[in-house]
């Protein structure tokens, strides 16, 4: 049982609890929460609808979008957009109904995640939750480069280059010269 002096103690620091609470900020209030009142990332309980496969740390972006890869709502892409201007995949997203795990692994249901998680450069590990991490690409060592990829793209680009080239007339030509 506590004393009276206790009970009045806790009175006057619940009114300062409350005269402070009431002088801050609603940003303010947020961050004097205690740890456990956070909201949980996404992926880290388990209980969503996806599996993320994260291939590059989102510190490295600025700005994210989403789209579809395959059918609808099955393979989704996350893309970041980074300081510099150029975009990548941060993650990819799984739907649980084209994937399951298997002893810690992750293994593919459809086509269309099949085909996502060929094109890593590692197997996906299990980090937590529904959270998996995986390399990027595989590296193409510099004795096979260039790639029959790379090949046709440069082909391609120089006959743009000639056919925009020949359009020009001469006095374009000219002064793109200087």
């Amino acid at each position: 049982m506590a004393t009276q002096k206790q009970i009045d103690a806790a009175r006057r620091n619940i009114r300062k609890a409350q005269k402070a609470w009431q002088n801050m900020s609603s940003e303010e209030r947020a961050r004097s929460q205690p740890e456990g009142r956070r909201r949980v990332k996404p992926g880290r309980t388990g209980k969503g609808d996806y599996y993320h496969v994260e291939v590059r740390d989102k510190y490295q972006f600025e700005l994210f979008r989403t789209h579809d890869v395959g059918d609808p709502g099955g393979v989704q892409r996350v893309a970041g957009k980074r300081p510099s201007g150029s975009w990548d995949t941060l993650k990819w997203l799984i739907a649980k109904d084209h994937a399951h795990v298997t002893d810690g692994k992750l293994v593919a249901d459809s086509d269309d995640a099949k085909e996502v998680l060929a094109q890593l450069g590692s197997e996906p590990v299990h980090v937590k939750g529904d959270i998996f991490r995986a390399k990027p690409r595989p590296n193409v060592p510099e004795k096979d480069k260039p790639t029959q990829a790379q090949q046709r793209a440069r082909e391609e680009n120089i006959q743009k280059a000639q056919s925009t080239w020949q359009a020009m007339s001469s006095e374009e030509r000219r002064h793109s010269r200087h």
